[in-house]
């Protein structure tokens, strides 16, 4: 393919971290499996599909205010004893080293100060497609929502690993929750999430949330049906389970949709076109020696050139 490919850098650094032994380290010691795990991953998705452009988006915020104003319970069992996020310390420790790796490949990377790296996603996809197809590398299926083949928008999701990406557009999503193609948020909503702390409405599991968006099309038009007073097209005990909710479904809306019109410098002017050659040699090469990574930098090295 060519086009716009935007990481959702967390996942992935996560997934490294956790893919890759902590006892691949620096000559000194330290872990740096998250920064080689992530670095191998980007060569060979450069390798594999040969995007144009290129963004490493990332969490300015892991729990945005706001999300936690509409919903207190977001992601609140990830919250530390000192009210940060729970990353392990060997990961925290390599985050720095990611950044300074990425910057000196002369990888685009963006994040603005309130938002997840979802939403910054959401925002350049929105506006990549004007000019050609994107590519989001994931393993959130919150980012579901954002596809579109009309885009076209795609989700190359990470669940069985980089070499064996899962390809979901529409008809994929529609076809694996038997939903329409771009409702998987609204599903979500429906039937809760607890790796985010979203409980969704009790009562209501994977069938009947389905059942209700494919009926309904959206969270907002389960309320226009209540509004409306009518009980048809709703399975037995929705229509009590959905009033009971009602405050639950407004407030997670604002959780679960993912912003895709920030309007902010950071993603204004974005210099995200593939580099064939790092924009800092010398640097790299330090940062190689230092942190035993010539492996990773070399095969990345070697798939933007070609």
């Amino acid at each position: 393919m060519s086009g716009l490919m935007l990481l959702d850098t967390p996942s992935l650094y996560f997934r490294a971290f956790f893919g890759v032994p902590e006892s691949v380290t620096a000559p000194d010691g330290t872990p740096v499996n998250a920064v080689r795990g992530l670095v191998d991953m980007i060569a060979r998705l450069v390798q594999d599909r040969s995007p144009d452009r290129l963004v490493c988006c990332m969490d300015a915020d892991w729990r945005p205010e706001f999300r936690v104003a509409a919903l207190p319970s977001y992601k609140a069992h990830r919250v530390a004893d000192d009210g940060g996020d729970q990353t392990p310390d060997a990961l925290e420790a390599q985050l720095p080293v990611i950044d300074a790796v990425l910057a000196a490949f002369g990888l685009a990377s963006a994040g603005v100060a309130g938002y997840e790296a979802d939403d910054v996603i959401g925002t350049l996809a929105v506006r990549g497609a004007a000019e050609g197809p994107v590519d989001i590398v994931t393993g959130d299926r919150d980012l579901f929502q954002l596809v579109d083949d009309a885009g076209p928008v795609a989700v190359l999701y990470t669940a069985r690993g980089i070499r064996n990406l899962q390809i979901m557009g529409e008809k994929e999503v529609a076809e694996k929750y038997r939903i329409p193609g771009r409702a998987y948020g609204d599903y979500a909503t429906l039937r809760g999430d607890p790796s985010d702390g979203l409980p969704g409405v009790p009562g209501v599991g994977d069938k009947t949330a389905a059942a209700l968006v494919t009926r309904f099309g959206s969270v907002a038009g389960i309320l226009a049906a209540l509004d409306a007073g009518t009980d048809e097209g709703f399975p037995a005990g929705a229509r009590r389970r959905m009033e009971a909710a009602r405050g639950y479904l407004a407030s997670a809306e604002t959780v679960v949709r993912v912003v895709t019109d920030i309007d902010a410098p950071e993603l204004t002017g974005l210099h995200d076109r593939l580099p064939t050659e790092p924009r800092d040699p010398e640097a790299l090469v330090e940062l190689a020696d230092r942190w035993n990574l010539s492996g990773p930098v070399n095969r990345l090295l070697n798939a933007l050139a070609r």
